[in-house]
């Protein structure tokens, strides 16, 4: 039976959720350099068009059709048919379907977006189209579906209650595999040209981030109330854990550096939100903004050039909420008990789907593009580089001096 109070709450949280991607438009565009900024944001921006096509023809039905030998679902939901007003028992037994379907829309959108930060400066428009369009089909579908519709990872009964695996790390490995594929920049050496846009992307992506996490409960239950407080309380903590390490480390209170923590925090409770104890959300800020700051020093140290550190954040992050959700879930919150309730299994199957989904994100996406770039030119010329993409590729400026 359709409940009023529930489905507005998933609208609501739907409307969250799609301020993120405008939102890590500003994020990434404050990062960039001055002449690359309409770039970075297009990319974005695009993603909530092409996205949303996709969802509608095909990709929805993909990822939560009827189950195919655990791989992928069928094309029982294509061009929407039988996506309606009443309620389907295992996608929200108390809200339409169709807001189940908008609800999930916004993560399809978002998660392609995320992988921009790491080719920032490097990948031309047309390329980046067609790598939207076949990323979402062929790698966020698929993962989609083995989560959440039913497949491989839940048959496992690993848990990921908001889209550690399905989002974060599928973008962080994804990102990954670009960068060693599309190679270095000319030019790496940078400061960000607009750290107010980075506070303002932040910001956004932090509000909507409470939508992103209790709204995936699909209903306004005790659940959603644990999700929202976790939520708040780990990216707070790795705020001030990141200011603490960049200031003892690199002798220097960073805003960029604690704004970055912000988002370690967010990407590590994510999995865990609706699973954990508000105590245990700490724990996971804190070890997340550790861990994702360290491992941002070991990129540099390698020379790989994620530029907006994609990776080190949202995949090194994704990977420690995933494995931590099955060490904290308390049975009292989220039905389950994890390791630190007596159930070493939760964590094994934890580890097992982190495992899977680094695995497939990171070669799929590694051949993906290497089979694109045989068919088509990927990387920007030198000249365009030096005259900035947005001039070079849009024809526009986002400052006219």
């Amino acid at each position: 039976m359709i409940n009023a109070g529930d489905t507005a709450f998933v609208l609501i949280s739907a409307a969250l959720v799609a301020v993120m991607t405008p939102g890590l438009a500003f994020f990434y565009g404050g990062l960039v350099k001055r002449k690359n900024v309409l770039t970075i944001m297009m990319q974005s921006f695009i993603s909530m068009g092409v996205v949303t096509v996709l969802w509608a023809l095909f990709t929805f039905s993909l990822a939560f059709g009827d189950d195919f030998h655990g791989l992928i679902g069928n094309f029982k939901y294509a061009f929407m048919h039988g996506v309606g007003l009443d309620s389907v028992a295992s996608y929200g037994p108390h809200i339409p379907f169709l807001a189940f379907f908008v609800f999930q829309m916004m993560f399809a959108i978002i998660t392609p977006a995320l992988i921009t930060g790491a080719f920032a400066d490097r990948m031309n428009f047309k390329s980046y189209l067609l790598f939207l369009v076949f990323w979402s089909v062929l790698i966020y579908a698929p993962l989609a579906h083995w989560v959440w519709g039913g497949g491989l990872i839940a048959s496992l009964g690993a848990l990921d209650f908001a889209g550690g695996t399905v989002v974060h790390i599928s973008a962080g490995m994804a990102a990954l595999a670009s960068v060693f594929v599309l190679g270095k920049r000319k030019h790496t050496a940078h400061l960000p040209h607009n750290i107010p846009y980075v506070a303002l992307g932040t910001a956004l992506l932090w509000f909507g981030w409470y939508g992103f996490n209790a709204g995936s409960a699909l209903g306004a239950t005790p659940q959603a109330a644990a999700a929202f407080a976790n939520t708040d309380i780990a990216a707070s903590v790795a705020m001030v854990t990141w200011l603490a390490l960049s200031w003892l480390v690199d002798k220097r209170p960073s805003m960029v550096g604690s704004l970055t923590g912000v988002l370690a925090g967010l990407v590590a409770i994510t999995p865990a939100a609706g699973y954990v104890q508000p105590w245990a959300s700490l724990v996971i800020g804190i070890l997340a903004s550790v861990v994702c700051f360290y491992a941002i020093k070991f990129r540099m140290k390698m020379g790989w050039d994620d530029a907006l550190d994609v990776w080190g954040c949202h995949g090194v992050g994704g990977i420690v909420g995933s494995i931590l959700t099955g060490v904290f879930a308390s049975k009292a919150i989220g039905g389950v008990s994890g390791w630190i309730e007596g159930n070493p299994g939760q964590f094994l199957a934890n580890l097992e789907g982190t495992l899977i989904s680094i695995v497939f994100a990171f070669t799929a996406t590694f051949l993906l593009l290497k089979i694109l770039k045989q068919f088509m030119t990927f990387e920007i010329v030198t000249k365009e580089e030096t005259e900035g993409l947005d001039r070079a590729l849009h024809g526009e400026e986002a400052y006219d001096f």
